[in-house]
């Protein structure tokens, strides 16, 4: 437990925020289900006979369950409330369940699984049901003790409300690329054609930027007086946090520290990221989707930012954020942030595996007294399987797709061998984390393809 407060006064202290919380969900509810009705957009789902049930009746349908749910929260007892929360047995399971791997490689099914099904997970009546499934889930779990410390410290509310806000403007751009598509192929322009004439100048920017700025400061002052500011004490050296995480716009960062060298992770990578930013303009020939969003028009570019900015950013961030804890050890979100948690990780290095266990003798060493030229010989041999994996992952795999693969050729024709190779090899090493996170996880425990410590080189 991260705190030192029972059960029943937690269930107490929260219950006030719960209810209100849980009317908040009923009211936007409400509100939306008078809006479909009275605006005569609700759309029927289904008929029963004579009767019909539309979405106007499914949210308010959802709005009363809230309701149901407002005074269970605000009594605070626990006998009622735990017909607010999920079963422990359920929490459990989730944090057997939960891991690195399953994390990871179930957030990059979802999103391939929403991709795939777009035209589905973009309709209102979807993305409005998933917003309140994942509200619901958030008030359900906020009764367990250890995830509601986690999701309500200062510093992370701010996250909380970030992946909601991420979540909102990925459906909107999503929907609106869908929607463009199909008008494309129907011959009908773009959803930012049809207003393109519309220029917001003054009154109509100003008028709008004045709103804008009263509510936003509004709102800063209501979170200000409601949530205080994460301020902990004066830095000491004696005693240091326990996880010390960086800011959050860095966990992504902290995150790679796992699985490469701090050169690497620190350096090395976040400049390829400027790099291939930098370079977009001049690799991309495909000039479709200016103006407008679509997909079909730009699916490799359209995949390759999804995965680079979802798998490869965000969900490390969030991973550092609520499931990183003491030690810098995986912790699930209803599982308790112990700091005796011990995980002992035998990693072994690629050249290890080759020399000792593969060829069973010991790994090539220099006399003692030799040259700074025959260490560095004999340092380049004894890391030559990864060497030369790695030559060949970035070598041969490019040319390998274009032979392979009609979709590489065409982007070979129309790019040609340099901008190609820059392109393709900018990929392999946005494919390279998720694969060192892979030999890590897998029984081979691998640490490094190539490790010379002594020069500071490991990858």
């Amino acid at each position: 437990m991260h705190g030192h407060v029972s059960e029943p006064e937690f269930l107490e202290q929260i219950s006030g925020f719960l209810g209100v919380y849980y009317l908040t969900l009923a009211t936007m509810n409400g509100i939306a289900a008078y809006y479909l009705w009275q605006s005569k957009r609700s759309a029927v789902l289904f008929r029963v006979g004579k009767n019909q049930f539309t979405t106007a009746t499914l949210w308010l349908a959802v709005s009363v369950v809230f309701l149901f749910l407002a005074p269970i929260a605000m009594s605070g007892d626990p006998q009622w409330m735990r017909l607010a929360s999920i079963p422990q047995p359920l929490r459990d399971l989730a944090d057997f369940l939960m891991g690195p791997v399953v994390y990871t490689v179930g957030t990059m099914v979802v999103l391939l699984l929403m991709f795939l099904a777009r035209e589905f997970f973009v309709k209102p009546v979807v993305a409005w049901g998933l917003l309140n499934l994942s509200l619901l889930l958030m008030g359900l779990s906020i009764t367990d003790v250890d995830f509601a410390a986690i999701v309500t410290k200062p510093d992370n509310v701010p996250i909380v409300g970030l992946v909601f806000l991420l979540g909102f403007f990925t459906w909107l751009a999503t929907y609106r690329a869908v929607e463009n598509d199909k008008r494309k192929e129907r011959g009908e322009p773009s959803l930012e054609a049809l207003n393109n004439e519309k220029i917001l100048v003054w009154p109509d920017l100003v008028y709008t930027e004045l709103i804008c700025m009263v509510a936003l400061t509004a709102f800063l002052l209501l979170w200000a007086i409601g949530l205080q500011a994460p301020l902990e004490e004066p830095a000491s050296s004696v005693k240091t946090p326990n996880p010390s995480k960086a800011p959050w716009y860095f966990l992504g960062l902290q995150e790679m520290l796992v699985y490469f060298d701090p050169w690497m992770a620190g350096v090395v990578l976040p400049s390829l990221v400027i790099f291939g930013l930098m370079a977009i303009p001049f690799l991309d020939y495909n000039k479709a989707g200016n103006g407008y969003y679509t997909i079909k028009e730009r699916m490799f570019a359209y995949l390759t930012f999804q995965f680079g900015f979802l798998v490869l950013w965000i969900t490390l961030i969030v991973m550092g954020t609520f499931l990183r804890g003491p030690n810098w050890n995986f912790f699930g979100v209803y599982e308790t942030w112990d700091t005796h948690k011990v995980e002992a990780l035998n990693n072994v290095d690629l050249s290890e595996y080759f020399w000792i266990y593969l060829l069973g003798q010991a790994r090539p060493q220099a006399p003692a007294g030799s040259a700074t030229a025959t260490k560095l010989a004999f340092i380049l041999y004894r890391e030559a399987p990864g060497i030369i994996a790695l030559l060949l992952y970035f070598i041969v795999v490019p040319p390998a797709l274009v032979l392979y693969s009609k979709f590489f050729r065409r982007l070979f024709a129309h790019m040609g061998f340099i901008r190609y190779m820059v392109m393709a090899n900018l990929l392999l090493m946005m494919a390279l984390l998720p694969i060192k996170m892979i030999f890590r996880w897998s029984p081979l425990n691998m640490k490094y393809f190539i490790a010379i410590p002594e020069y500071l080189t490991n990858l």
